[in-house]
């Protein structure tokens, strides 16, 4: 989903490693820790595996359709991607998507964790994009949604998906960064 940059001070987007707008998006983003995945509400299913690289803000992430043997020949989305938060709820985000052979001399060499997840996502309103995530591995039993907003808005005037616990957008322990780092918060 692509968002504008204007309501980003380019001051804060060159100060966080982005200099260039023309190759940035911004990311609205909201997350919950949920009970299950409402499974009558999936539109398609993918499973991610991210690597994150060590000293940096760069991520490396796989993700294939989940039924991969049912839709032959279509190909996985591989990208190198760097993040940075303004805030809580705000990032920014730029991506250089890759081919199978490149992605795999990075994967093989950049050092990093990796997070494994399936992805599923959700039917959602005009305006927002709506995922279910379950972790796999280290970190199975975690599962978390997310929307996406394409404005401050719709961000705000979303409601709780009754499915959901509690939200944890603001708590950074729940970031894909820091579970990778430390693992399962405490209390969970």
């Amino acid at each position: 989903m692509s968002y504008s940059l204007m309501d980003i001070d380019p001051a804060i987007a060159k100060a966080l490693g982005f200099p260039k707008p023309a190759y940035t998006v911004v990311e609205r983003e909201r997350r919950w820790l949920c009970r299950e995945v409402p499974r009558e509400l999936i539109a398609r299913t993918e499973t991610i595996v991210d690597l994150y690289v060590t000293g940096t803000q760069l991520r490396l992430r796989e993700a294939r359709l989940h039924e991969a043997r049912l839709l032959e020949g279509v190909p996985a989305m591989l990208r190198l991607s760097r993040k940075a938060d303004v805030d809580a709820h705000t990032r920014l985000i730029t991506s250089i998507y890759l081919p199978e052979n490149e992605f795999a001399v990075l994967a093989a060499a950049l050092p990093g964790r990796r997070i494994r997840k399936i992805r599923h996502r959700l039917k959602a309103p005009p305006g927002v994009v709506l995922s279910a995530d379950e972790f796999q591995g280290e970190l199975s039993g975690l599962r978390m949604v997310e929307a996406e907003f394409d404005t401050d808005e719709r961000m705000a005037a979303f409601a709780i998906p009754d499915f959901a616990i509690r939200e944890v957008t603001d708590d950074p322990r729940f970031g894909g960064g820091h579970l990778v780092a430390n693992g399962l918060p405490d209390g969970l």
